[in-house]
């Protein structure tokens, strides 16, 4: 439980992080003004809920994912192809540069706590032990759902290099990743790796593992640029009037992935709701899009398949092209993908 919490905040951390714009009162802050709706006396009934009833917030069956074809993933080289393992797990190709975002492949999405948030398909560890060598892991934040103590132990052997949100290094440090291999981002900046170029993108969200770090690493998206092709992953985010901004600055984007779950009422401003994921995506300036952020644990009180079925009925409407794969399923980016599979769950 303890090596998942990773590393503290020291002094020269904060001394780093100062030196960010975007740090301001001792901590990250969002670029409006951001609150959770989240009352005291809501906490023990929102807590029993989340750990003592289903209301159709799990699948009633599992699924097992197809095993992973290392093969047959690295005949796209010529291509941009993708893997989605659910939530916002994605492995892509990109003309043979092997990039893994949010790596959480892990069975439990609250570790430490009392009550575990199990994966609806189980745990994806042993997935790893398949994949080809991965030039860059891509880290959002530090949140549990997507920053994993033991898929970060499987990938570090097979990973060139760690690309950050600034504060989640001290976590890898912790880890036992090299400080050579791990390389942290402010919001707006940009590193080339080779023929690839990473800009880290600002989101609406907060970060932390313990009671200690809330806010003390920042929190938001990817593009991925090689030439003229742009791919664009949103990160967790209330919706804000920095999707606008992302979209003047570095769009439009030929595909993104979308968050789009784990919303409620009560912290709606760093969870968007599906009808805003895809409003977001328009005023980006994204072609095509894919929700993701949904599919694998119940961290809201929503039904499982929800997120994605307001998401199709709202692309729909206001006509923005979008997929939506099976998890485990290798597709190109181009891929033409409707099959509302979930329904049989």
């Amino acid at each position: 439980m303890i090596q998942q919490m990773g590393a503290a905040v020291s002094a020269s951390d904060i001394k780093k992080y100062s030196q960010s714009v975007h740090w301001k009162e001792g901590k990250f802050q969002n670029l409006e003004t951001t609150i959770m709706e989240l009352k005291a006396h809501k906490i023990p009934g929102l807590i029993y809920k989340q750990f003592f009833t289903n209301g159709g917030r799990r699948p009633k069956g599992g699924w097992e994912l197809p095993v992973f074809d290392k093969a047959q993933f690295l005949k796209g080289d010529a291509e941009i192809s993708f893997v989605w393992f659910g939530h916002s797990a994605l492995l892509l190709n990109v003309r043979g540069y092997i990039i893994f975002i949010d790596p959480m492949m892990g069975g439990n999405a609250a570790p430490i706590s009392p009550f575990p948030v199990p994966r609806f398909t189980g745990s994806l560890l042993s997935t790893i032990d398949l994949l080809p060598p991965i030039d860059l892991v891509l880290i959002s934040h530090d949140h549990y759902d997507h920053l994993d103590f033991h898929s970060i132990q499987k990938l570090k052997s097979k990973t060139k290099k760690f690309v950050t949100a600034l504060g989640v290094g001290r976590h890898l440090k912790k880890w036992g990743i090299a400080d050579d291999n791990i390389y942290e981002m402010d919001w707006w900046e940009s590193h080339g790796e080779d023929n690839i170029q990473i800009t880290y993108t600002p989101g609406r969200h907060f970060s932390g593992r313990g009671l200690t770090d809330r806010a003390k690493s920042l929190w938001g998206g990817w593009l991925i640029q090689m030439g003229n092709e742009k791919i664009w992953f949103s990160g967790d985010s209330g919706y804000g009037s920095h999707f606008a901004e992302i979209g003047k600055r570095l769009g439009p984007f030929d595909f993104a992935f979308m968050e789009c779950g784990q919303y409620n009422p009560m912290w709606h401003q760093i969870h968007m709701y599906p009808e805003e994921s895809v409003l977001a995506a328009l005023e980006a300036g994204v072609k095509r899009a894919m929700p993701v952020h949904w599919g694998s644990f119940a961290l809201a009180m929503h039904p499982w398949k929800e997120p994605v079925e307001r998401f199709v009925e709202e692309a729909q409407k206001r006509r923005l092209d979008f997929v939506v794969p099976r998890q485990g399923e290798l597709i190109k980016l181009d891929s033409e993908l409707r099959e509302e599979w979930w329904c049989n769950f």
